[in-house]
């Protein structure tokens, strides 16, 4: 069963803020402020430092503005608590600037505490009134072009050779063949096609080449 790693980082945080909030209410017992008002400084730097902390967190950790600063200002308290309490300082004998720093911070934590909550509600604001993006409008469907009705099938010519074309239409052979293949200059009166198996002419032609009627008409 594997450990869960928040379990003693929990543990972490509750040793750290112990003996910071201890650390703090010994420096400003020693600077004058005792009694009741000593239990007050720890609180007031933290709560400082967590409002600081969501700040930066709501502006995805960017180092821009009032947030990062008072941040950096707690931190220096707490951390400037705990030096102060190993020796470093003799808190038997404060001295006027410790004393100086000690009695002013609680204005200062005010001060920081105001801007990091106007800061928040003129960043909602800015954001409720930035205009929104318009949605995109469906994409309209192309519409199905209609094909053409197709048209009527080419007819396949009556090819028949020239002796079957003058028998139908009642002339010589010679009479069909030179108008299939007239002299130089002279436009041909009947279409000749070549096939496989010799020319022939289109029998519907011929019939209409020579006013007959077709079969059965």
């Amino acid at each position: 069963m594997r450990a869960n790693l928040r379990d003693p980082l929990l543990i972490q945080a509750v040793i750290a803020a112990a003996i910071s909030f201890a650390h703090l209410h010994d420096v400003a017992d020693a600077a004058g402020q005792g009694g009741w008002k000593a239990w007050c400084y720890p609180v007031s730097v933290d709560l400082l430092l967590v409002m600081a902390w969501e700040q930066i967190r709501e502006r995805n950790g960017r180092p821009k503005g009032a947030p990062w600063t008072w941040f950096l200002l707690s931190m220096a308290a707490s951390l400037g608590a705990n030096v102060a309490t190993s020796g470093v300082i003799d808190l038997a004998h404060p001295s006027p600037v410790l004393r100086i720093v000690v009695a002013g911070w609680p204005v200062l934590a005010f001060f920081g505490g105001s801007l990091l909550v106007h800061s928040r509600k003129a960043q909602a604001q800015d954001a409720a009134g930035a205009p929104q993006a318009p949605a995109e409008e469906p994409a309209e469907e192309p519409e199905e072009e209609e094909e053409p009705e197709p048209g009527p099938a080419p007819q396949t010519p009556n090819l028949v050779t020239y002796a079957e074309a003058a028998a139908v239409a009642g002339v010589a052979v010679e009479t069909i063949r030179g108008a299939a293949n007239p002299q130089r200059g002279n436009p041909p009166r009947l279409t000749k096609h070549q096939t496989p198996d010799g020319p022939r002419v289109d029998l519907d032609e011929v019939r209409k080449r020579y006013d007959l009627r077709p079969v059965g008409a």
